[in-house]
């Protein structure tokens, strides 16, 4: 709720009392007082509430100058009533520190004395200026009497503004400064990931020449060696230096300014988990859904996180003397669903609490960015990712992902 919203709220309720108060006064105890006065005082604020609705409807954030302005009006009409009514006398007067308790919540300090000059002026005319009240006869013995009923009206009406509005106004102010903490988290966990995407796009470029070297030296390992268990080694070798070779070219073309086109910035589903299963040939892999067709295309990106949250399965599973991970892969009008579940020793408090976290990891040899890398790649494309306890051991890992990032081929 904003503040022009509140305050159309608020206006509105002291429409609402302002008009029992005339009619009780006026009408029922027949008090003589310029009833012209006091109820196009009223109806003024009504009408001005009108434009403030539209108003706060239509600006998504409003000046400071302008809820000021605001607030004047409010003030300016509650100054006139009073005047009209008994001017310092009457039991409503305090109703001028309202306005200033509302600015107090959401203005910076010189809008703050600004507000606050606006009421100890309009309180100080309504004094001078004032009229005093008739007496009233006939009701509750006195006029002290009356001023007394009309105190304990004030009372309720400033109870019932403080614990609703400003309860609301509190919620809210909470509930920004949430936001602005997880904005600042996130910035910070991004500045980390663009430092640690540099300097990899750096490594790639020194790795490329070792690794065309070594890929040289085992195509002339694999011609010479004869046909037996150690020339199927060296090829399952090959194999895994190709695999080292694409992955980094693919770190270092962005940072080369490589426009490889829309098709090559896609990958196989199929390809990126057999790519994962060559680089880690002793977990066994169990797979549950299905998508339609069967070769199904999903974006860089796509294909990165996945290998990331395999990578975390395999080794809390290998760390707990299990080799086995759980994959679900499951496609609908919505997008793309998984869950990977691994077989290791579960989450603790601590580390369900540091989920997330650039550069926490509970693996001697980790790195500690996994599972941020994760987390900011499935934010990025509007997903979201959530973990979960498998029962007695083990971890579920849940995703999903728009459709935005994969398509059927």
């Amino acid at each position: 709720m904003t503040f022009l919203v509140a305050l159309c709220h608020l206006r509105w309720l002291a429409v609402l009392c302002q008009a029992i108060v005339l009619v009780i006064v006026l009408e029922w105890l027949d008090a003589h007082v310029d009833r012209s006065a006091l109820w196009s005082a009223t109806a003024t604020l009504a009408g001005f509430n009108v434009y403030a609705t539209w108003r706060s409807r239509r600006a998504r954030q409003a000046s400071n100058l302008e809820i000021v302005l605001h607030i004047a009006v409010d003030v300016s009409v509650l100054a006139w009533l009073i005047a009209w009514s008994g001017g310092v006398a009457n039991p409503f007067t305090s109703l001028f520190l309202l306005p200033i308790a509302f600015a107090a919540m959401a203005l910076p300090p010189r809008w703050i004395y600004v507000v606050a000059g606006l009421c100890g002026l309009a309180y100080a005319l309504s004094a001078w200026l004032g009229r005093p009240f008739p007496h009233v006869h006939g009701f509750a013995g006195s006029a002290f009497d009356l001023h007394l009923w009309g105190m304990a009206v004030n009372f309720l009406i400033s109870v019932g503004v403080v614990v609703y509005f400003f309860a609301r106004l509190a919620v809210a102010l909470r509930q920004r400064e949430q936001e602005l903490a997880r904005l600042r988290e996130r910035f910070a966990r991004n500045e980390g990931i663009l430092a640690l995407a540099t300097h990899a796009a750096a490594v790639a470029h020194e790795l490329n020449t070792p690794l065309a070297t070594m890929t040289l030296a085992l195509d002339d390992l694999i011609e010479q060696a004869p046909p037996s268990s150690s020339r199927d080694e060296l090829e399952d070798v090959r194999g895994l230096v190709d695999v080292c070779r694409d992955r980094v070219r693919e770190l270092a073309a962005p940072a080369m300014g490589v426009d490889r086109g829309a098709q090559n910035q896609r990958l196989l589903l199929d390809h990126i988990i057999d790519r994962w299963q060559l680089v880690r040939p002793t977990i066994r892999l169990q797979r549950q859904g299905s998508i339609e067709p069967a070769h199904a295309e999903v974006d860089a990106t796509v294909g990165h996180l996945l290998q990331a949250l395999l990578n975390n399965a395999a080794d809390a599973s290998e760390a707990n003397a299990s080799n086995r991970v759980d994959l679900m892969l499951s496609a609908d009008a919505t997008g793309l669903r998984g869950e990977i579940r691994d077989y290791g020793a579960g989450l603790s408090d601590l580390h369900s609490a540091m989920i997330g976290t650039l550069h926490h990891t509970t693996k001697a040899e980790g790195l500690g960015i996994g599972l941020a890398l994760s987390h900011a790649t499935v934010e990025r494309l509007g997903g979201d990712l959530t973990m979960v306890p498998a029962g007695d051991i083990g971890v579920r890992v849940r995703f999903h992902l728009p459709s935005t990032g994969f398509q059927h081929s």
